[in-house]
């Protein structure tokens, strides 16, 4: 837990300006306002400064703003000047990527967690980091890229059709929600890696290729991507649910429990899938030895029919001018007909044996 003393408080500009960081390719900066209490209606603006947001963050009601893209330096300077943003929180939001994880600045609460969406070509997944800052009634998101089929828009209408118990509630209900829907959104993603698995088994054990190997090492790859993304954010939500905050209620730790236990789930799959993959792995190995054991079965059944074909046909080429079955009549055919019944002999042998399977 990271205890601040707010008497002491860098200005934040100071970190624009001295630190060279790795910011993310949106090159803008959208801020979205939803305020809402239980007696009024959910109000939604699109400020253009952080000015504009602070009349909305009153005692009686709850504010949620949004932000999309880290591309305006200049505006996320001044949320960090109006919400009294700590530098080093302000430091953790501004570089990405960080490691997802739960910190405590006392009248603040920081949570760093990664947001996957299933990629619209239904290979692999989009990520990205996403802050969340608690205040006593506010909640700060501030997501690394714009996206305008967020995974928060069908939170934004429950809270304006004033669905469910979110606008009953207070702030860290919200949070709860947020959190609630970036864990929920891996479960589609898992389940695209599971048909893709699926796919995968059979075309190993029917149909192996040259391209099935890279297939199955790029899906461990990205299966160890989703593990380093869900992993710490498991262990940030048990921080969390356990950090004895007064921004935190005790109605709303028994959810977090919720949220926890799905964060565990999906670590469970993912292990499970990457077991799988590690299985298939092995499997295609397997089967492309199976497949060269064919082949080499093929050319000694070939190679041994051929044998004593090749024999009597080199007895019968030598030069030898005494040979008397040279001087038959009947010679050539009879020749004929000893090799098509050795051969056949042993075609009838090796298919009894089973070494010839016809198909």
């Amino acid at each position: 837990m990271v205890r601040v003393n707010r008497l002491v408080h860098p200005n934040p500009s100071r970190l624009l300006r001295t630190q060279n960081r790795p910011l993310t390719c949106s090159l803008t900066t959208e801020i979205g306002l939803i305020n809402y209490s239980q007696s009024e209606e959910a109000v939604r603006h699109r400020p253009n400064t952080p000015e504009e947001c602070m009349p909305y963050l009153t005692a009686e009601s709850v504010s949620w703003v949004d932000i999309q893209g880290l591309g305006r330096e200049d505006i996320l300077q001044q949320f960090g000047e109006r919400f009294n943003l700590h530098l080093s929180l302000l430091e953790d939001i501004m570089n990405v990527p960080q490691r997802p994880r739960f910190e405590d600045y006392d009248d603040q609460l920081l949570i760093i967690c990664r947001m996957v969406k299933a990629d619209d070509q239904g290979k692999g997944f989009d990520r990205q980091q996403v802050s969340l800052v608690l205040g006593s009634n506010y909640v700060l998101t501030i997501q690394e890229g714009f996206d305008h089929d967020s995974c928060f828009n069908p939170l934004r209408d429950r809270i304006c059709r004033d669905k469910g118990a979110i606008r009953k509630q207070g702030s860290d209900y919200l949070l709860y929600c947020l959190i609630d829907v970036i864990i929920t959104g891996f479960f589609p993603v898992l389940e695209d890696y599971g048909e893709r698995l699926e796919e995968l088994e059979h075309e190993v054990v029917r149909s192996p290729n040259r391209y099935t190997l890279e297939r199955i090492y790029e899906m461990k790859r990205e299966l160890l991507m989703l593990r380093r993304s869900i992993w710490p954010q498991r262990d940030a939500i048990d921080r969390l649910m356990r950090e004895d905050s007064d921004l935190i209620g005790n109605e709303v730790r028994v959810c977090l429990r919720d949220c926890y236990n799905h964060a565990v789930q999906v670590v469970d799959m993912v292990e499970t899938y990457r077991e799988l993959a590690s299985s298939l792995m092995e499997v295609y190995l397997s089967s492309m030895s199976n497949h060269m054991n064919e082949n080499m079965r093929f050319l000694t059944v070939f190679s041994t029919i051929f044998l004593p074909l090749t024999f009597i046909a080199g007895v019968y080429g030598m030069n030898f001018k005494s040979m008397p079955e040279l001087e038959w009549d009947w010679g050539y055919p009879l020749l004929w007909l000893i090799m098509l019944s050795i051969a056949g002999c042993m075609l009838f042998y090796f298919y009894r044996k089973g070494w010839l399977k016809l198909k």
